[in-house]
């Protein structure tokens, strides 16, 4: 959730945040064991050609997608809890890729009870459901993210509702997470006000970055490492370093730690009311003495963060992200970034991807992600890397299938405003995607459940098992206790990639 949705949030937000320990609410079955395989059989192939990407291929990623044109695996409720959640994020153990936690955002809460976090044993059939940074001193609280290092850490970070970012650590699989630091924005008029932090791990750091609203002139990125050395081991976070901004401001930023510690971080500058521009910049050498160069472009879009569209008239931004390649593969070092791109005065927002092999000094063209041939929008995209295989997936919100017609794709008879989780994928290092598939079994609307879908979502991918999170109200599951097209809970799916 924005800092500019924050400010006009009842005068309960800005309790000081307190950050409790895992309290149980509405607690579910949940397994500690391991389910057996990797998950649900691929459905059998059939010929089909890539979608996206320079050239044509017939291949073993083509022929499953194909056979996909209808959700093939069970999509899980994570949260099945009363009221609307959005704003998701999803990890994966690389130990254990049936391992899964997610954590979502309660929206529209009277009483700032916290934020939702789902583990999961066994791919997702079962999950502890938990929350946390709960309290009546604890405040407003959103904008959390999770990344899960080689060690066996997963880190969390999240707002809290007095300025500072949360960092918390769990060695458990997610079960428990302890505070491990306060990064404090610095604050030239004396107040912390953060934005939209976000978390990323490499082989041997973990780097939390956001947006410092009140920095001078005007809002920045800025981001904060740490060197980890074992499973709950690590060093103390770095000063917050500033990353260079064109044109005096960045906003929406993201970052990804390459194999070497280098740290890339992604930001967007508004322009206009339909203009922003997306930068990257680069720290060499990550928590050695360098520093972030200066910022380069990467793409000049209309979608900044008062573009509105039906399927969320609160408004979407870019959604820029990165993910790093650091396995021991094809396509070691290589860089991805996803974001949304519109012709002007239009919904038909599109996903693109780029990816650079220089440590974004230069990138590819930007392609367009999702293959249909409709003006309906696209938004809010997710990126991940399989470290064990380097196979790279997409997943986003897609509208394509509401024409104003009714039917599956078209709950209310008004077109463009009702979406479905889509997804492609990549085994070729992002020169060719699968033709994209449906990942979602049923059809949202933020518009029958009073809310918004927030400002992201996340996805999760590891050992050919790709974990998109989304925000549903379909109740395709029956397990929404606020029944079908009324509050929104937290979904994910367990792809299996070949």
């Amino acid at each position: 959730m924005s800092f500019r949705r924050l400010t006009a949030l009842p005068a309960a937000a800005a309790a000081v945040c307190a950050v409790s320990g895992l309290v149980a609410a509405a607690p579910a079955a949940a397994s500690n064991g391991r389910a057996a395989g990797r998950g649900a059989a691929a459905p059998a192939a059939a010929p089909g050609q890539v979608a996206a990407g320079p050239g044509a291929a017939a291949g073993r990623a083509a022929a499953h997608a194909r056979a996909f044109a209808a959700p093939a695996w069970p999509n899980f409720d994570v949260s099945a809890r009363p009221g609307n959640e959005a704003e998701n994020t999803i990890a994966v153990n690389p130990a254990d890729p049936l391992n899964v936690v997610a954590m979502t955002c309660l929206n529209g809460r009277v009483n700032w009870e916290g934020l939702f976090l789902g583990v999961s044993f066994d791919g997702g059939v079962t999950w502890a459901r938990r929350l946390f940074a709960t309290g009546a001193a604890v405040g407003h609280t959103c904008d959390e993210r999770l990344a899960w290092d080689r060690y066996g850490n997963l880190w969390m970070t999240h707002l809290e509702a007095t300025g500072p970012v949360f960092v918390g650590l769990s060695t458990d699989g997610g079960l428990r997470f302890r505070k491990v630091a306060d990064i404090l924005p610095p604050a030239p008029f004396g107040q912390h006000v953060a934005d939209r932090p976000s978390v990323s791990v490499g082989p041997h750091s973990v780097w939390v970055s956001y947006t410092n609203v009140l920095s001078e002139p005007q809002a920045r990125v800025e981001a904060s490492g740490a060197r980890v050395t074992g499973l709950g081991r690590f060093g103390a976070f770095s000063k917050p370093e500033s990353v260079p901004a064109r044109h005096g401001h960045g906003d929406f930023g993201g970052l990804a730690v390459g194999p070497h510690g280098q740290v890339l971080v992604i930001y967007e500058n508004i322009a206009s009311q339909r203009r922003s521009r997306l930068y990257t910049a680069l720290d060499p050498d990550g928590l050695g003495p360098k520093g972030f160069g200066r910022p380069r472009l990467l793409a000049r879009t209309h979608v900044n963060a008062t573009f509105r569209i039906p399927a969320q008239p609160t408004g979407i931004t870019t959604d820029a992200s990165l993910a790093w390649d650091t396995g021991g593969g094809r396509y070691h070092g290589r860089v991805y970034a996803v974001w949304t791109q519109a012709p002007l005065h239009s919904n038909n927002t599109n996903i693109m991807v780029q990816h650079s092999r220089d440590n974004g000094n230069t990138w590819t063209k930007a392609v367009k992600l999702n293959d249909d041939h409709t003006l309906n929008s696209q938004f809010f995209p997710a990126i991940a890397v399989d470290q064990a295989t380097g196979d790279v997936a997409a997943s986003w919100y897609d509208c394509r299938n509401d024409r104003g017609q009714g039917g599956p794709g078209d709950p209310d008879g008004i077109p463009n405003n009702d979406t479905q989780t889509w997804a492609t994928y990549s085994t070729n290092g992002g020169a060719t995607f699968t033709p994209n598939f449906r990942v979602s079994k049923g059809t949202s609307s933020a518009k029958d459940a009073g809310s918004f879908f927030g400002d992201y979502t996340q996805a999760a991918f590891q050992s050919h098992l790709f974990y998109p999170a989304w925000t549903d109200n379909s109740n395709s599951t029956g397990t929404n206790p606020d029944g079908k097209l009324h509050q929104m809970d937290l979904y994910t799916a367990q792809v299996p990639i070949p």
